[in-house]
C-alpha cells in the first residue's frame, strides 16, 4: 500500500478512524442506554437505528484495519498493544452475541424488563464499554511503540 501513492495509507488511516467513530458511536449510545441513561428513549427504538450503523462502523474499520495491518505486519509482530487490542475485539463481538441471546435483550421491545433482566443489560453496557475502549485505546498506542 505504501508503494501505491503517497496518500493511499493516509486515505485508508482516515477511513479506519471513520469506521472506529461509527463504531464507537453507535456502542456508546447503546452502552449508555443499557446502563441506565437515557431511559426516556425506548431501547428497542434505539437499538434497531444504532445497530446497522455500529455493523457498518464495525466492517469499514475491520477492512480498513486488515489493510493498514497486512502493510506493516512485520513491524508489528511484538508490538504488545496489538496482542491487547484483538482479544479486546474480541470479547466486544463475543459480548454482543451473548446479549443477543438473552431473554431481555429478546424482550426490550414487547415488555417491561424486570429490575433483575435490566441489572443483567447493565452489566452487558459495562463490559461492552470497556473491551471496545480497550480496544480503541490500543489501537491508537500501536502507532507509538
Amino acid at each position: 500500500m505504501r508503494e501505491s501513492g503517497p496518500w493511499t495509507y493516509a486515505l485508508v488511516n482516515t477511513v479506519h478512524i471513520l469506521g472506529v467513530s461509527t463504531l464507537f458511536g453507535s456502542v456508546l449510545a447503546l452502552d449508555l442506554r443499557l446502563l441506565g441513561l437515557g431511559t426516556r428513549v425506548r431501547l428497542a427504538d434505539l437499538s434497531s437505528m444504532i445497530t446497522p450503523i455500529g455493523m457498518t462502523g464495525f466492517a469499514i474499520a475491520a477492512v480498513s484495519g486488515a489493510a493498514m495491518l497486512a502493510t506493516k505486519a512485520t513491524a508489528y509482530v511484538d508490538n504488545p498493544f496489538l496482542l491487547v487490542k484483538f482479544p479486546a475485539i474480541a470479547l466486544g463481538l463475543l459480548n454482543v452475541g451473548l446479549l443477543n441471546l438473552t431473554p431481555a435483550w429478546k424482550a426490550r421491545g414487547t415488555r417491561e424488563l424486570s429490575r433483575t433482566e435490566r441489572r443483567q443489560l447493565a452489566v452487558f453496557g459495562g463490559v461492552s464499554l470497556a473491551s471496545w475502549l480497550t480496544a480503541i485505546t490500543c489501537g491508537r498506542m500501536i502507532a507509538f511503540w
